[in-house]
């Protein structure tokens, strides 16, 4: 019995037009993807790999045979740009100073000085902070945070929301890819629906209805277990899918009410994409902001946490104890990241170019039926393609047409859901690499009609 992939986390990589895809490369970059699968352990999601990269640069990475492709994923570490010669530079100076690891019970300057412009970027209030090697390790240390102070151990998130592969970033994240076949998960995890005004199983259109069908879910969990410690979410779905600014108020209030830290992952969202430094600026504060992805400034692995001060009561526990927490490499990196961003004001670039394509998207909607919605913040885009504009019923097959011809054509992004077309650019593309992007998609729905 042939096992089904899950479409949740991004396209899949044994279709039929992978496989045409893969036909066309020429032999060296054939080989080497042979070469890739006979020593990696196989996994759904990266074996077999799209292509070789010989350059990863800007906005753009470059396969073996020089072709240039401007990538709208990136894995979401690419804010200032792959191979940054800012962030090279200072990572160059910080290795040649003999200073690239400290171990633990020591400290170090870079560290320091990026932990103070965390808490100077961050939200108001967020000002102590923990770092650790990657985002899994991260949302670990959020919630191991929630229930060390709440006294309380039950978790509430989101269905179909990805949060990282540890056990507990796995069992709080919403997706069965990452569970089935492990056994028992942490328990104590409950999931309710993302706010979705386009996609909700009652057909709402009406934003308020909608928010308190879902904020009843949350209720109705609450008034049951008086034991949940936090509630986690990406404050804007990877979809995405953008709640309102009411319903995160409420749930804000439910925290506030029933003593319940709120965790926002940011490891998407956060260091300008959305057209905010983070992403929880557009909503709340949250009592607990995840970052990660870009803060390693695409060079190195980093994540970490900004929390309140009022949090700062775990002298005698450890949530945090990586032998990387204080790494002085990945301290420049971030903080060179950072400082790029703020000199080229790219977090305005993402927003005043996100509306730009936002508004060239919706010209498309108006050409072709096959765009059922669009949305979004800043660079943190969803295209939502469907059969039927009335059943919506998700246009999977297209999809993937539509993602091989764009990638022909040098722009390559990534499918979520088996349908939604995600757009997470750099924040240093040009309206000149937004109009390609509009090009590109143009051409290939207009094969399909």
């Amino acid at each position: 019995m042939k096992k089904l992939i899950s479409k949740e986390q991004g396209d899949n990589n044994s279709t039929e037009n992978r496989k045409k895809y893969h036909e066309n490369l020429d032999q060296e970059t054939k080989n080497w993807i042979e070469e890739d699968a006979k020593y990696f352990l196989h996994q759904a999601l990266s074996t077999p790999v799209m292509n070789v990269l010989s350059k990863t640069e800007g906005a753009y990475i470059v396969d073996l045979n020089g072709k240039k492709y401007l990538d709208l994923h990136g894995n979401g570490v690419h804010n200032a740009g792959f191979s940054n010669p800012d962030i090279i530079d200072a990572v160059k100076a910080q290795l040649d100073m003999s200073l690239a690891f400290t171990p633990r019970r020591y400290t170090n300057i870079p560290a320091i000085k990026l932990a103070k412009k965390i808490t100077e970027i961050t939200p108001e209030g967020l000002d102590r902070v923990l770092f650790c090697p990657g985002g899994s390790e991260a949302i670990e240390m959020a919630v191991m945070l929630a229930k060390q102070v709440t006294g309380k151990w039950k978790t509430i998130s989101y269905w179909d929301s990805y949060h990282g592969t540890g056990f507990q970033a796995s069992s709080v994240g919403g997706e069965e890819h990452f569970t089935v076949g492990q056994g028992p998960m942490v328990p104590g995890a409950f999931h309710v629906e993302f706010p979705n005004y386009y996609r909700n199983p009652w057909g709402f259109t009406d934003q308020e209805a909608a928010n308190q069908e879902y904020i009843r879910q949350i209720k109705n969990i609450l008034h049951r277990n008086p034991d949940v410690a936090t509630i986690i979410a990406e404050p804007i779905s990877a979809t995405p899918v953008v709640p309102s600014g009411e319903y995160w108020q409420e749930i804000q209030h439910l925290c506030e009410q029933y003593n319940i830290l709120l965790i926002f992952d940011e490891i998407i969202e956060g260091f300008g994409r959305t057209g905010k430094m983070f992403a929880s600026e557009h909503f709340v504060t949250p009592d607990v902001l995840v970052m990660g992805k870009s803060l390693g400034g695409g060079l190195v692995p980093f994540a970490g946490i900004a929390t309140k001060e009022k949090y700062n009561v775990l002298q005698h526990r450890s949530i945090g104890h990586f032998t990387h927490e204080k790494n002085p490499l990945c301290s420049v990196a971030g903080l060179a990241e950072i400082e790029y961003i703020e000199k080229h004001q790219l977090v305005q670039n993402a927003e005043t170019l996100g509306d730009y394509l936002m508004d060239r998207l919706q010209e498309l909607k108006e050409i072709y039926p096959l765009i059922g919605n669009i949305a979004g913040k800043g660079f943190h885009i969803g295209v939502d393609l469907v059969k039927d504009r009335k059943t919506k019923e998700r246009a999977v097959e297209e999809a993937e047409q539509i993602m091989y011809d764009c990638l022909e054509q040098g722009v390559a992004f990534k499918i979520i859901e088996g349908n939604i077309i995600t757009m997470r650019p750099s924040l240093v593309i040009t309206k000149d690499d937004c109009d390609l992007v509009i090009d590109s998609l143009k051409n290939a729905l207009e094969k399909i009609g």
